[in-house]
């Protein structure tokens, strides 16, 4: 699985130990200079309770008590240059121990809790190669590249799903989006992958993958979820299948020309077959070499930026496709995290697929009048 370069949790702990110390310094040596050199009826021995609080915000128990002793040493240098009454220095040491035993306690029940979050990370990215299990480069006769980004950062895993296998009945694919967040979600996502993957293998037909999963999504969806997908497959060379169960139309790349597969018979997504009694088509598409299609979730399209504008993704397409799946996915995911101004509000997952030309071949001619006919609908 593709995923976006990103600074790892160590990395911004390290910078934040450096610039707390950093400022820490900061603010000792400023005061000891403002004393130095400032009012001599101006004291600044309260503002030494900064020392330890600020420690507390980066390092451990052992920085703030460093911290601690540093501005209590300080804080009887000055009391003493100015003469300071000795009640006037108990009190100042006192008060410095105090912030620094409570700036200490808050320091480690802070790394307690960081460290349970590093396990429930970890916990979180084994779940989520179990279900998004990474996809290889090359699949079958298919280039592919896969994107994904969950918008609960920390969590590293949301409701968005996809799955690519290779079977005896071809190369077939699925991409969904479940209903809600949070565990159910991930829940459910788990349990169509795993779905899938078996019925892929076993059914012959897609149809009857789909109804497969269609059939498990009813036993174990409550009465308000749901799950839209597509699901395609590769069964013969130069045709595709796409069943799509209200799920977002994917983008047909052919001849440079970005074209919508709007599904010929509009299905409910999976898990409200039973209350609609509509049941899913299937399309039977033409791709040829050198055809690609993207499919999305509507994390990707419903992005919006400042303006409440959505992302243009077919638009977005057409400026970045090439003959490489992920410099085209990565150069799309990129724009779209500079369109929403660097952070996603939904999970957004990006699958390309690519027939490659053969290297002996030049790139097919145009689509004939038939084709052309075919292609020319899924605009519609």
């Amino acid at each position: 699985m593709s995923r976006a370069p990103e600074h790892g949790p160590d990395h911004w702990h390290r910078r934040g130990v450096i610039a707390g110390a950093a400022l820490l310094a900061l603010i000792v040596c400023g005061l000891a200079l403002a004393d130095l050199f400032g009012d001599s009826t101006t004291t600044w021995v309260p503002l030494l309770a900064t020392v330890p609080a600020l420690a507390a915000t980066a390092g451990g128990p052992r920085t703030v008590l460093c911290a601690g002793l540093l501005a209590g040493g300080l804080g009887v240098g000055l009391c003493l240059r100015h003469d300071a009454p000795d009640r006037t220095l108990g009190m100042t040491l006192a008060a410095l121990v105090v912030v620094t035993l409570a700036c200490g306690l808050t320091s480690a029940l802070r790394r307690r809790r960081e460290r349970v979050l590093a396990a429930v990370r970890s916990v979180a990215e084994a779940a989520q190669h179990a279900l998004l299990q990474p996809v290889p480069p090359t699949v079958g006769p298919f280039q592919v590249a896969v994107r994904y980004s969950a918008a609960a950062a920390e969590a590293r895993i949301g409701g968005d799903l996809y799955a690519l296998v290779s079977t005896p009945h071809g190369v077939r694919l699925i991409v969904g989006d479940v209903r809600g967040k949070g565990l159910p979600a991930v829940s459910m996502a788990a349990l169509v992958v795993a779905v899938f993957q078996e019925a892929a293998h076993d059914e012959p037909d897609l149809l009857d993958v789909v109804a497969r999963i269609e059939r498990s999504l009813a036993r174990n969806l409550g009465p308000d979820d749901f799950v839209t997908a597509v699901a395609a497959g590769y069964p013969r060379p130069g045709e595709l299948e796409v069943v799509n169960c209200g799920h977002a139309p994917p983008l047909l790349v052919r001849d440079s020309a970005v074209l919508p597969v709007e599904p010929d018979r509009p299905a409910p997504p999976l898990g409200l077959r039973a209350l609609s009694g509509e049941t899913p088509g299937l399309q039977v598409l033409p791709f040829a070499d050198g055809d690609q299609l993207l499919l999305y979730t509507d994390g990707v399209t419903e992005a919006r930026n400042h303006d409440r504008s959505f992302y243009p993704l077919a638009e977005g397409l057409a400026r970045h496709i090439c003959d490489e799946p992920v410099e085209t996915v990565t150069a799309l995911h990129g724009e779209l995290l500079h369109h929403v101004g660097g952070h996603l509000h939904d999970d957004a997952a990006l699958m390309l697929l690519r027939k490659p030309v053969p290297a002996e071949q030049t790139r097919p001619a145009p689509a004939t009048p038939r084709d052309a006919g075919r292609v020319g609908s899924l605009s519609a």
